[in-house]
């Protein structure tokens, strides 16, 4: 009797062993498989923040390159305007030298001549004014430019800070995610534990009791 008491304490502490090697593959299991999802999450948003800034920075670029261009058109195109001023200004004065002479020469060479040159003083007037106009147009569209420019800034640092929010937001969930796993593994062993405590203790208590 005594011998069959000790086989079944055997082979009861043989289960209970098994039971505890099993339970413990199980939680190493479980932390593997959190700690590569973790891991997988983790890379998964840097790569989307990257990706996010280097578009950004590539739109804003562009932008600048945009606003550059326009500005050296701006430019040329006043070197122009001042140009046709500087004619305007030496044709006025040689028409003026012109007039001056022709009335000495002849009365009526000089009035058709005069009539001629405001003719083409208009036609320059308009024709500058008509530049100026294009300057101005220019100008609006630079300043337009300049605040796409800076609504294009101001974009930019909202989507890194939505970016931000995100990847904080994934950080807290993630430690969460690993502190549950952990108090449940924890609770899990104490049950364990209790349970082949609570085992071996009967056991010891049917064996004395049947000594």
């Amino acid at each position: 009797m005594v011998i069959v008491v000790l086989v079944v304490v055997v082979v009861v502490v043989e289960v209970v062993v098994v039971v505890v090697v099993v339970v413990v593959v199980v939680v190493v299991v479980v932390v593997v498989v959190v700690v590569v999802v973790v891991v997988v999450v983790v890379v998964v948003v840097v790569v989307v923040v990257v990706v996010v800034v280097v578009v950004v920075v590539v739109v804003v670029v562009v932008e600048v390159v945009v606003v550059v261009v326009v500005i050296v058109v701006v430019v040329v195109v006043v070197v122009v305007v001042v140009v046709v001023v500087v004619v305007v200004v030496v044709e006025v004065v040689v028409t003026v030298v012109v007039v001056v002479v022709v009335v000495v020469v002849v009365v009526v060479v000089v009035v058709v001549v005069v009539v001629v040159e405001v003719v083409v003083v208009v036609v320059v007037v308009v024709v500058v004014v008509v530049v100026v106009v294009v300057v101005v147009v220019e100008v609006v569209v630079v300043v337009v430019v300049a605040v796409v420019v800076v609504i294009e800034v101001v974009v930019v640092v909202v989507v890194v800070v939505v970016v931000v929010v995100v990847v904080v937001v994934v950080v807290v969930v993630v430690v969460v995610v690993v502190v549950v796993v952990v108090v449940v593994v924890v609770v899990v062993v104490v049950v364990v534990v209790v349970v082949v405590v609570v085992v071996v203790v009967v056991v010891v208590v049917a064996v004395v009791v049947v000594i």
